[in-house]
């Protein structure tokens, strides 16, 4: 029976077919994997998921975390769950050998987490934040720092969150006032005590391990008291709930204040955290949470960025699953439910809704939008992999080139249009849709949040704009761009000239628009960034889809490989003529730097 959460021949075609992972095992860090061992982990994987995450998927909805005398408590499981993943070494995937890790490539590792995100989004929060946690402090954590932090969360018996936001200060990081007090040298670094709030804090507390590894944006108080101001005096540090320096396993100066009850994401503790608050202390009676400098003082933001921009991804990763499961959902609905008949005809029996122009329309619709976000996001994992192992240095500066411009789209672009297929999936099912008996409805309810985590729509747009593009100057649109001619000249030969042709049109004009851009003040460069992301977004997917395309072989002698070469095609060419034409009027807007909403004067929204 075919999972319920994925095809896996789109899987197949995306990571083989298309994005050619064959080439990676020449490559030294790849070389104890194959095309079978590759197949065997995504097994493992799809196994495990629908065995582990998919049965409890209601039950965590409805029993939610519990915030106890001693902590959280979350579903029981939830907690097995997480176990399980870790036991059967998926959360160890991307690891180096030396850390206990599998050194799979990261296209590997997405298509792992896409199955248990489409199982279980909530459960696979935890997971997904402790390798983003741990590959941040391999890369910037001291030897010490990485042997007592990182090993025991790759083994799976530690786990680890990022802590950015305050009450006070949400995405304006500048803003922060949890401040660090140096403590002295300790085994384990330069050692402070951290005092403050953290708010929406996933993975704050729960009982699924007995250590949490924080990693907390703080300000280092200066000689004269203060703090200092702006995103220039944020640091880093890691603050485990259990003190493992001296062996003691002691609890550390932190506390639950409270759970932020959310309308999806119900199976993730996420907390309101407080550091220091002087309950608990070490000996020399100093109040506050003990932590560990992770790299140089000033320098926290600019390393919380490894994590923020995996975060980015990932996020874009489980839109794209959501969208996705939502989209098998509503098929196999629409073949089931009868209802209706055929335009015109008065008698007869009432016909699978499949059979209605409209729901076809919305499933297709469904399909290009959740299979392109998909492919969008693995496009990425591609890139990831490219400029952490291509034998020659032009090769990875010019993909991690681009997986740099790429990062706010494949955040965005997932979250707004997966959204939008468990949308349409609530629709499909019609009255039953909305209603908690279907999985459709807590699909939506969990694929909401996604435009706001790790950043809303407008700050992923602002980051395009305002840093990729004017800060950057359009070096990384330029190589975009070859990327995409390429595209088209190899669709132009396969029979796609239409679509080559209008991509073409709507990149150059893009590549204009980029550089007035570079030209306007900033902040009215910034005006209309979200219609400019929206364009973008829809260009780049746009380019990706006739990609895939022109890769397929729509004449296939073998059926099933000729009808699904044929469905993609058929994507592609709906993408085109209902979503391309959208781009011309996100770009005249910004084009024309529209003013309608910039300039509207606040007095407009007072109610009256």
């Amino acid at each position: 029976m075919p999972t319920p959460l994925l095809s896996r021949r789109d899987i197949d075609f995306l990571i083989f077919d298309w994005l050619r992972i064959d080439d990676l095992f020449a490559r030294e860090r790849f070389a104890e994997h194959s095309r079978e061992t590759v197949t065997a982990v995504i097994d493992l994987a799809e196994r495990l998921t629908e065995a582990e995450f998919l049965p409890h998927y209601k039950d965590a909805d409805r029993d939610e975390p519990k915030l106890r005398a001693d902590g959280v408590e979350v579903h029981p499981a939830v907690r097995a769950a997480v176990r399980a993943f870790s036991e059967a070494g998926l959360a160890a995937g991307p690891f180096d050998a030396s850390l206990g890790g599998l050194q799979l490539p990261e296209l590997v590792h997405t298509a792992v987490m896409a199955y248990s995100m489409a199982a279980n989004v909530a459960t696979t929060a935890y997971p997904m934040l402790s390798i983003g946690n741990s590959r941040l402090l391999s890369t910037f954590g001291t030897p010490a720092q990485i042997e007592a932090f990182v090993r025991p969360q790759v083994e799976g018996r530690a786990l680890g969150t990022m802590c950015l936001s305050e009450p006070q200060a949400g995405s304006s990081l500048a803003d922060i006032a949890t401040r660090a007090e140096a403590d002295g040298e300790g085994a384990l670094g330069r050692r402070y005590r951290i005092t403050g709030n953290k708010m929406w804090i996933s993975g704050g507390d729960h009982d699924i391990t007995d250590n949490i590894v924080h990693l907390v944006l703080a300000k280092i108080v200066g000689d004269d008291g203060k703090l200092p101001s702006g995103t220039a005096g944020i640091s880093l540090f890691a603050v485990p709930k259990l003190l493992v320096e001296d062996g003691s396993a002691e609890r550390n100066d932190i506390s639950v204040a409270g759970l932020n009850h959310k309308m999806g994401y119900r199976g993730t503790a996420n907390c309101l955290l407080n550091f220091g608050e002087g309950v608990r202390h070490r000996p020399g009676g100093r109040a506050g949470a003990v932590g560990y400098l992770v790299g140089e003082p000033g320098r926290g933001l600019a390393a919380m960025f490894h994590m923020m921009n995996e975060a980015r991804i990932a996020i874009g990763l489980g839109a794209a699953a959501l969208g996705y499961r939502a989209h098998r959902l509503s098929v196999d609905y629409a073949r089931e439910r009868r209802q209706g008949r055929p335009a015109g005809a008065r008698a007869g029996s009432p016909v699978a809704i499949i059979d209605h122009p409209d729901v076809r329309r919305m499933l297709l619709a469904q399909k290009t939008y959740s299979e392109g976000a998909l492919a969008l996001v693995f496009y990425c994992a591609r890139l990831i992999d490219e400029a952490r192992t291509a034998t020659d240095e032009n090769t990875r500066a010019q993909a991690l080139s681009c997986l740099e411009i790429l990062t706010p789209v494949a955040k965005a672009w997932p979250s707004e249009w997966g959204l939008a297929a468990n949308d349409l999936a609530i629709q499909i099912h019609g009255g039953y849709g909305y209603t908690r008996d279907f999985d459709v409805e807590q699909l939506y309810r969990d694929n909401r949040l996604n435009p706001i985590h790790e950043g809303t729509t407008g700050i992923q747009a602002i980051d395009l704009v305002g840093r990729k593009i004017r800060r950057s100057g359009d070096g990384a649109l330029k190589l975009l761009s070859e990327r995409v001619e390429a595209t088209c000249r190899k669709a132009a030969a396969a029979g796609l000239s239409t679509q080559a042709q209008a991509l073409t049109h709507d990149w150059v004009r893009i590549g204009d628009i980029a550089e007035d851009l570079l030209q306007r003040d900033h902040q009215v460069a910034i005006w209309n960034a979200t219609h400019f992301l929206s364009a973008f977004g829809h260009a780049v997917v746009a380019w990706l889809w006739l990609d895939q395309a022109a890769t397929l072989e729509p004449d296939a002698d073998d059926l099933a490989t000729a009808r699904f070469a044929q469905a993609k095609r058929r994507c592609c060419r709906f993408f085109f003529e209902t979503e391309v034409p959208k781009i011309a009027t996100w770009l005249q807007l910004v084009a024309d730097n529209s003013d309608v909403a910039a300039a509207c004067p606040p007095e407009f929204f007072i109610n009256e």
